[in-house]
Parts: structure tokens; sequence; C-alpha cells
């Protein structure tokens, strides 16, 4: 039988606190699940629906080390009606024709919801469907955007900074966020 003083007690918790921390650091979800409370806090309450689609687009940049996020929205015939970046300056933005329209190897993850993950997307037999003006993009992450049971948009990343190619963990990043934006589409942008 162990007898704990208060001392002592107070001293295991605070160890063990310490070390649940770390591990929820460590945890991606976690990480991105934190970091979406924290930006949410910030924000007014009454909001339009871009404005939380935008934070879930900058913390994507943010937690993958991306140079540039996607993040877009479809009607029920697969037709982006919403497209929100981060990354893309202005100048940038403002150069494309149209946003992209997930053809190919892009639109896969919008069929069958499954995620997309290239080395180069520019070298992908499919490649199509990037308007002009379309800045250079190699790398390239993207998760399926589910509402009601079914795929309405998509969230991808890009170029990786540091040339590192992304991983697992910004899968399971881009996944919890997506999670949120489904939630924010359903309730707030149909």
């Amino acid at each position: 039988m162990h007898t704990y003083t208060d001392k002592c007690l107070s001293k295991k918790i605070t160890t063990e606190s310490e070390s649940l921390e770390r591990k929820i650091k460590r945890d991606p979800e976690s990480r991105a699940l934190a970091a979406l409370h924290k930006g949410l806090k910030n924000l007014p309450p009454k909001r339009q629906p871009h404005v939380s689609l935008q934070l879930v687009a900058d913390l994507s940049k943010k937690l993958t080390r991306a140079t540039y996020v996607a993040l877009s929205i479809t009607d029920k015939h697969d037709r982006v009606e919403g497209f929100i970046t981060s990354g893309l300056s202005n100048s940038e933005l403002a150069r494309l024709s149209t946003p992209p329209q997930g053809h190919g190897p892009l639109g896969s993850l919008r069929l069958d919801g499954r995620p997309v993950h290239f080395e180069n997307v520019q070298n992908h037999a499919k490649a199509f469907g990037f308007p002009s003006n379309h800045p250079e993009m190699t790398a390239m992450i993207g998760v399926a955007i589910w509402v009601s049971g079914s795929v309405r948009g998509a969230l991808y990343a890009t170029d990786r900074k540091g040339n590192r190619g992304f991983n697992l963990d910004d899968e399971v990043i881009l996944s919890a966020l997506a999670s949120h934006a489904g939630r924010v589409i359903e309730t707030e942008w149909y």
C-alpha cells in the first residue's frame, strides 16, 4: 500500500500532467485541435463562414509548414463554388483566371474521399485543371471535406518548407481541420 503526502501527491500529479502535455504536443490531431480552439477564441462570435474557413486554411499552412494551402467548397454537382487560400499573395491570387477545378489526380479525393499525396503533382500523368498563371507546385497532400456523408470540398497543402515531403502527421492535421471545415460548411455555407 502506498501512502502519499500532499507534497508527494502534488509532485506526482504535476509530473503526470507535464507528461500528458508532452504527449498532446506530439499528437498531430491534438495539436491541430488545440490550435483551432485557440484561433476560434480570437474570432468574433458572429462571423461569416469564410472567416472560419480562412482560419482553417491558415492553420493548415502553419501546422504542416506548407508554402500554399487551398480549401475548396463544391456544390452538389462537384463544381467549385468557394475557394480560400493561404500563402498566395494578393497579386498571385488576382492573376488566377479561375480557381483550380480539381480534375485528374486532385479530383480523385472528391470522388472517393480518400486522401491524396503526391511527391510531384506536375509529373502525374493525369494532372490537369490548373488555371493559367497558377503558381508552380510540386509536393501536395489533400484531404476531403465531408458534409452530411458526402464530399463537398477539399483541403490541400503544397510544397512543405525545407524541401521535406508531407507525412502521415500532416494528413492527420489536415483531416482534423477539414472536419471542422465540414461543420462550418454544413451549418453556415449552404
